[in-house]
């Protein structure tokens, strides 16, 4: 008799759980903008809750939590790594779950919860790659399990199973796809060291600007930079004329210069720049402070509009200029030949020689 109403206790004690569950779900809703205390209370109070309840109530907690863009990472890593008849809306809406967590799910929990995972809406190159990866891994996994159930049937006699045929151009496209991606993923995050497409520093430049910084020569300094830059003189100085350091800096992070060598050109052209703060030189924070796109950008800028208000008049100049060796190419000629009269053509043309 007392267990048949324990039986019926359990239903009752199951829908209180369940209730329970929900009030906390709806509860933690309503905060807007939950505290750390709240977070770490809702935390402690939403597993235990969530692991006593029946399965239709998580389904419902999990989806309503979905939505929701506050749910702390323990909790959100919690939901996460749930069955994928639970976890499925939260892998797949949830803003809440890191690139570290989504990956250690992918890799820890199998091949159901990658695919709710990759129908997300965004996803970084890091776990593009990383679910990438797994599709050796999950085909190694099939082909050792295939492996040990033909070992298992050849010892208990069974060998009429057959073996899986392999699609060798499904796995060739699968192959040619992960490729891409990878190529995809390594465009979006351009590596430190690519400088395809950006002007930069060839080694003799860079051993020039530096051996002008240190003689401080700076009429030369001048040239260089104009040079490199394909400019005008006028836009070399007014970057060296900038006495904070910050224009000259901008210019050599756009080249692609060391910070090595970039922060001792500005040490030696600019002495306040040498003092150290906190074991650093102002040089070296201010060449920390620089962003290199932003760099390029505003070298960019200045070289368009250096081109805009002097390109004319240094065409100009160029032209005049080899209009006027032209001129004294050709006054040296007419100076260095012979002035040849009629009577001089006569007698080279009869052969009679006047003594």
């Amino acid at each position: 008799m007392t267990s048949e109403f324990r039986d019926l206790e359990r239903p009752q004690a199951l829908r209180r759980k369940d209730v329970v569950l929900m009030a906390t779900v709806t509860s933690f809703e309503e905060l807007s903008h939950p505290t750390r205390s709240e977070l770490r209370q809702f935390a402690e109070l939403f597993m235990p809750i969530f692991s006593a309840s029946s399965d239709d109530a998580r389904r419902q907690a999990v989806a309503a939590l979905s939505q929701s863009p506050n749910i702390p990472p323990s909790v959100a890593f919690f939901l996460g790594s749930q069955p994928i008849a639970v976890a499925a809306p939260f892998l797949v809406t949830s803003t809440c779950l890191t690139d570290e967590a989504l990956i250690t799910i992918a890799r820890c929990q199998g091949a159901d919860h990658a695919r709710a995972i990759v129908r997300r809406a965004a996803l970084s190159p890091t776990v593009i790659d990383a679910l990438v990866g797994l599709r050796p891994e999950t085909v190694r996994q099939s082909r050792s399990a295939v492996a040990a159930t033909e070992a298992g049937s050849t010892i208990a006699g069974t060998s009429n199973i057959e073996t899986p045929v392999i699609d060798t151009d499904r796995l060739a496209r699968e192959e040619d796809l992960r490729r891409r991606i990878k190529l995809l993923a390594g465009h979006v995050e351009r590596a430190d060291d690519d400088r395809l497409g950006l002007r930069s520093l060839s080694e003799i430049q860079e051993a020039l600007l530096v051996r002008f910084a240190r003689n401080r020569e700076v009429t030369l300094l001048v040239t260089a930079l104009s040079d490199i830059l394909t400019t005008s003189r006028w836009l070399a100085e007014r970057v060296l004329l900038d006495l904070s350091g910050r224009q000259l800096a901008t210019v050599l992070k756009s080249l692609g210069m060391s910070s090595s060598d970039a922060t001792y050109i500005l040490t030696r052209l600019y002495g306040h720049l040498a003092q150290a703060a906190d074991g650093m030189s102002q040089a070296e924070s201010l060449w920390l402070s620089l962003n290199e796109d932003e760099c390029h950008a505003r070298v960019e800028a200045w070289r368009r509009a250096d081109r805009y208000t002097y390109g004319a008049d240094q065409a100009g100049s160029s032209m005049q200029a080899g209009a006027a060796e032209d001129a004294e190419n050709a006054g040296a000629f007419t100076e260095d030949r012979p002035l040849r009269t009629s009577a001089t053509v006569r007698r080279s043309a009869s052969g009679f020689r006047i003594r």
